[in-house]
């Protein structure tokens, strides 16, 4: 069928619900997109992979041919934010569950390997799909009722708007400890996308266009403590380019800084940073950085042991009075559910679901954190054992 706008923000709002759905019950994500991806294509590619992301979901992005050197920084997000890259020559190794095609007008311009094309025809994988062109040469890649296709700037946009409407659900936002959905790398992603379809903001024909570039680059002036101008504030991409590759080389920093400390007890890779450990960190990465390397560390070191993660390190006293905890399940350790910790150590203020779980304790109830943690290791090893 050809693409046709969406008739009604009922129909609209109905397709975003089962989206989000879709986050929260299903396992293992694959962001497609064209062939010769541009901008937009690999910026709502990693935009929605990073929403995907916050719902501790295996989550990757497929992309087929060789990347311009001027899109290596939304792939550095996608490396500190534990987001696979695949190729030709790489496959994810768990069974996706999920494919989501991103700003592609017709299924035959999809980047796939033969293998995904066997997936894009299994009927027992869901196919999500974002995208903004309607008419002309074009037909739907998705199923009917997960299919956000209608008039946008960009795909990019269309990712905005789901995670607008995703940051309104509160119980499920709760249940994931997701405190802060607009993470500055989702709006930088974002906003990639709808300042490079659109040429900064001269293409955008329409009031809702221009309202949400001016909501996107608003946050993005806000999230990187500048003051806010108006939605004609960036001049060129080259700002863009320059900021995120300044954050991405501190990301860098930090990741190799929680992994030069870890350590191996028989069935987990873990590492547990004090409020001395952590206190070079507050001075040079701001919360974001700190909490996306948490989670890639958790994940490295999961595959590592082969079995589980547990990482651990103070928040910043200006940010709260909370240590943080992240464990996280080896892709080939599936027998053991994770949540089933939050009961065994009578921790209140967590959540997750059965692969990774993260939960915060009071700095006041833990009077040594080395030996809170040998407490913790002992109690998983057992419970492994059992």
């Amino acid at each position: 069928m050809q693409k046709k706008a969406i008739q009604s923000i009922s129909k609209k709002n109905r397709i975003i619900r089962n989206i989000i759905k879709a986050m929260d019950v299903r396992e293992n994500f694959l962001l497609l997109g064209h062939k010769n991806p541009d901008d937009d294509c690999i910026s709502s590619m990693v935009a929605f992979a990073l929403l995907v992301r916050k719902f501790y979901k295996d989550t990757g992005v497929y992309l087929g041919s060789r990347i311009h050197e001027h899109f290596h920084y939304l792939l550095n997000i996608c490396k500190y934010n534990s987001i696979s890259l695949y190729n030709e020559y790489t496959q994810p190794e768990n069974s996706v569950d999920t494919l989501v095609v991103c700003d592609t007008p017709k299924p035959s311009m999809i980047e796939a390997s033969s293998a995904i094309k066997a997936m894009l025809n299994n009927k027992d994988v869901l196919v999500i799909e974002i995208d903004h062109h309607i008419g002309a040469d074009s037909k739907y890649c998705g199923h009917a009722d997960y299919s956000l296709v209608t008039e946008a700037s960009s795909a990019s946009e269309l990712v905005g708007h789901l995670a607008l409407k995703l940051n309104n659900q509160a119980d499920l936002l709760k249940q994931y400890q997701i405190e802060d959905l607009f993470s500055r790398n989702l709006v930088l992603a974002i906003l990639t996308g709808i300042i490079g379809d659109s040429m900064m903001g001269k293409f955008l024909k329409s009031r809702r266009e221009q309202r949400y570039y001016q909501i996107f680059s608003t946050m993005f002036n806000n999230l990187l403590s500048r003051k806010t101008v108006k939605w004609t504030n960036f001049s060129n991409m080259g700002q863009v380019y320059r900021e995120i590759r300044r954050l991405s080389e501190k990301e860098e920093k930090c990741y190799n800084y929680f992994i030069s400390r870890k350590h191996l007890s028989p069935s987990i890779g873990y590492v547990a940073l004090d409020y001395n450990d952590m206190t070079p960190l507050y001075k040079h990465c701001d919360k974001e950085t700190i909490v996306s390397v948490a989670r890639a560390v958790a994940d490295t070191l999961a595959e590592e042991s082969t079995k589980l993660s547990l990482v651990a390190y103070y928040d910043n006293p200006r940010n709260s009075d909370l240590i943080e905890f992240r464990v996280r399940r080896s892709q080939h350790f599936k027998s053991f559910d994770v949540r089933n910790l939050l009961n065994l150590f009578s921790i209140e203020n967590g959540g997750g679901h059965e692969g990774a779980i993260g939960f915060r304790i009071a700095k006041n109830k833990i009077e040594d954190l080395d030996t809170y943690i040998e407490y913790l290791i002992d109690g998983i090893e057992k419970a492994i054992a059992e």
